[in-house]
């Protein structure tokens, strides 16, 4: 084997300089294994040490946003080809649509709870946007027969008037009350914070039959599905 004293001398120069392992092999290409054994017994200051540390850090902080934007993208990939497959949606399928998210979300008529009217409450726009929809398009409900409460966490007084724009600009008409809910402690709670909008709950004057004309619908649903 061909002693590589002047790739050595280098080496241990950029060393004592203060590079990385890996920027000195950029600079003199031998085997690692190599370069270890040169440099065994090369001391570094401690500001050296300190860059390196933070290059390493820095290192490691880039492949993690690497890793984290790989997944944002996968993530992306899949929804954007997932909404593809739903294509347009009929009247037909927005009643079921709508039906089946009442059955989930909406207030049910009970043997201690007769006469029930139709209610529905949720914190996700979105989902309040297709119901009201739903109960436009296929239960010809109109604006005046709707009324729209908000329920927000007490703590939350200060941004009131920004939370009701908030939901009136989702519902497209607005707010009628607001009701405080009791603060209760717990670490686990995420529903604080700048975007903490509380949730609004959809009464409909006078709609105990249609309530019940749902419920008939569902049983349609399970019973054409062969679940019952």
């Amino acid at each position: 084997m061909i002693p590589k004293h002047k790739e050595k001398e280098k080496a241990i120069s950029l060393r004592r300089e203060g590079l990385s392992y890996r920027e000195i092999l950029d600079k003199v290409p031998v085997a690692k294994s190599s370069l270890s054994l040169w440099l065994k017994s090369v001391g570094l200051s401690k500001s050296q040490k300190q860059r390196l540390t933070e290059k390493k850090l820095l290192a490691i902080q880039r492949g993690w946003e690497r890793v984290r934007q790989n997944r944002i993208d996968k993530v992306k990939k899949i929804q954007v080809l997932a909404e593809k497959e739903v294509g347009q949606i009929s009247k037909r399928e927005l009643w079921l649509i709508g039906t089946m998210l009442y059955w989930a979300e909406g207030s049910k008529e009970r043997a201690n709870s007769i006469g029930q009217r139709v209610a529905f409450n949720n914190s996700d726009p979105l989902m309040i946007k297709l119901f009201v929809k739903w109960l436009k398009e296929c239960c010809a409900i109109k604006n005046e027969d709707m009324k729209h409460d908000l329920y927000i966490h007490e703590n939350s007084f200060n941004k009131v008037g920004v939370v009701k724009r908030y939901w009136e600009k989702v519902i497209g008409s607005k707010i009628d009350a607001v009701y405080f809910k009791k603060n209760k402690i717990s670490k686990n709670r995420y529903n604080i914070g700048e975007n903490y909008f509380g949730l609004v709950r959809i009464n409909i004057k006078k709609s105990s039959h249609l309530n019940r004309k749902i419920s008939g619908w569902v049983s349609g649903v399970c019973k054409n599905c062969r679940v019952v």
